[in-house]
């Protein structure tokens, strides 16, 4: 397993790459990986993960204690999922704006649409709509995680995740393509579920909390 330091390394490179990529703006999203045990490395609130530093993830145990710093206000939704999916060890909550915008419009995905995630990710199910960073969101992704390892969360973007933080992020990257696929090939099918006005004004409106 990668020591502390660079499991704090690489929570700072793909905080960073999120910010990049687009998939968030200003403090939005959340990354978190699992040291051992009951252990885990997670991103603090209000930080913009762009200018995340080396020491700022906060190391936090399955009740949420810490020794210093205050984790994600989303760090019960991180929790639930690594107590119920012990092989899980990374997760990632971002707000994409392709994929946010089709849990806007209250949809899941179907990944048997692309040749490429018809296996790595048939399904993208939607959980209903709850308040960030309340118990009300992992209480709405709870029912959905034994078979699913993407969930879009309606208003508020996508959690995903994996055997280790780059595998979690591929996923999100992942969910993030087959959203905008979805809709780009709707609209040249002349399927107008979504106008393109519409879709536009999706994609720029803000998806929630971090």
């Amino acid at each position: 397993m990668a020591n502390l330091v660079t499991l704090r390394r690489q929570l700072v490179a793909y905080g960073q790459r999120m910010r990049q990529q687009g998939l968030i703006v200003a403090a939005e999203g959340n990354l978190s990986v699992r040291l051992g045990g009951h252990a885990f490395l997670v991103t603090p609130s209000g930080v913009p993960k762009g200018l995340l530093k080396v020491q700022d993830p906060v190391e936090v145990d399955l009740q949420g204690r810490t020794a210093h710093g205050t984790p994600t206000s989303e760090w019960p939704l991180h929790e639930l999922i690594y107590r119920r999916r012990p092989e899980v060890r990374a997760v990632c909550h971002a707000h994409p704006p392709w994929a946010t915008a089709m849990s806007v419009a209250g949809r899941s995905l179907d990944g048997g649409i692309l040749t490429e995630t018809a296996q790595l990710l048939p399904s993208v199910p939607l959980a209903p709509r709850a308040e960030p960073g309340t118990a009300e969101v992992p209480a709405a992704v709870a029912p959905l995680l034994a078979d699913h390892d993407a969930v879009l969360l309606q208003g508020h973007g996508v959690v995903t995740m994996g055997p280790d933080l780059p595998a979690a992020f591929a996923l999100l990257e992942t969910v993030e393509r087959l959203a905008q696929v979805t809709l780009l090939s709707e609209l040249a099918a002349g399927r107008d579920t979504l106008t393109v006005d519409r879709l536009i004004e999706l994609c720029r409106q803000g998806p929630g909390l971090p």
